[in-house]
């Protein structure tokens, strides 16, 4: 009886008449939407307003995307795009694959240091409330490396081992079963989201934490997952570039944890981490006192008759405390 395995996608582009539907493009394009999303709703919840998240990522997102790529170029392009044969121009094809997670992170947070600028956030607050929604974007953009098939590991004869069936750009026919890396680093960065909204709860992270523990705990998933992949990379002492850069990652992820838990423990003040929210809860007031305004009027025109206040003395029995400031109509 033949094993069935995984099987990847006979092609990862649709046409609609002249234009082209990427998985991997959509693949990154809904993890932008679950990262905002997921991060909209924590930080609401830290006090901050509904639209701030959003209005952030239009600065994040293209300053990640722009260095994802420029990562995987710089670390990959000498054989990949600049060598003898190669096209230099395929280095600006993003759509078939190739963003490097590091760059990413690291151009991705300075636009999201101009956009907290902007709106007068402190980024380490911004960063805690986007943290898991970059770990699901993460898990979802993985399966873009399986609907390009790429990215895949060592052969395997596991149940859930991955079905390779494609030809390279150079005309090598690649065909087998792999270990399903992308499928690996999806599901670990699930995990990763769950770990950090828990712990996030539990014992209420602030000032960069929550991210911290998110970048620590993908880094961890990332090396072994690296140790697992066969594409061709640089190897320094044993290990993978990859490799290296997730234990120079973790150790400073894991120093910054615990340093600024110590020197700031707990979490920013809901009423100081974002000057919008402030603006929106003192429209919100103002809206309300004008709508008991106009109910006021509403009731006195009602009848035609003035609103009376019983006075502040007892009534019918009962304690000034309790009858002071009731509206009557007529009273006897």
């Amino acid at each position: 009886m033949d094993i069935a395995y995984i099987p990847s996608p006979s092609r990862g582009v649709l046409y609609l008449g002249p234009i082209p539907l990427r998985a991997y493009a959509f693949c990154i394009i809904l993890g932008v939407v679950v990262a905002v999303w997921l991060g909209s709703k924590r930080w609401v919840a830290r006090g901050g307003a509904k639209h701030t998240v959003g209005d952030i990522a239009v600065w994040a997102v293209p300053f990640g995307l722009v260095g994802g790529r420029l990562y995987h170029v710089i670390t990959d392009g000498g054989r990949l795009y600049f060598a003898e044969g190669k096209n230099p121009w395929d280095a600006l094809k993003i759509w078939e694959g190739g963003l490097g997670i590091w760059g990413a992170v690291a151009l991705g947070a300075v636009g999201a240091w101009i956009g907290a600028r902007r709106r007068g956030v402190p980024l380490p607050a911004y960063a805690d409330a986007i943290a898991p929604g970059i770990a699901l974007a993460q898990a979802l953009g993985r399966w873009g490396n399986y609907f390009n098939q790429e990215l895949y590991g060592r052969s395997t004869t596991l149940p859930w081992g991955l079905e390779i069936d494609k030809t390279l750009p150079n005309g090598e026919v690649v065909k087998g079963v792999y270990q399903p890396t992308f499928l690996y680093e999806s599901l670990w960065c699930v995990g990763v989201a769950l770990l950090v909204i828990w712990a996030d709860r539990r014992f209420t992270l602030g000032h960069g934490r929550a991210f911290a523990l998110y970048v620590a705990a993908y880094t961890v998933g990332r090396f072994w997952i690296e140790w697992l992949r066969i594409d061709d990379a640089h190897v320094y002492f044993g290990l993978r570039l990859n490799d290296w850069v997730s234990i120079a990652v973790f150790v400073g992820a894991v120093a910054y944890f615990v340093i600024v838990g110590r020197k700031r423990p707990g979490r920013e003040d809901p009423a100081s981490i974002d000057p919008a929210a402030q603006e929106e809860r003192d429209a919100a007031a103002e809206a309300d006192e004008k709508a008991g305004k106009a109910d006021g009027k509403a009731e006195e025109k009602a009848d035609g008759k003035p609103v009376l206040r019983k006075p502040a003395g007892p009534v019918d029995g009962k304690p000034a405390a309790e009858t002071a400031g009731e509206d009557v109509k007529n009273p006897i």
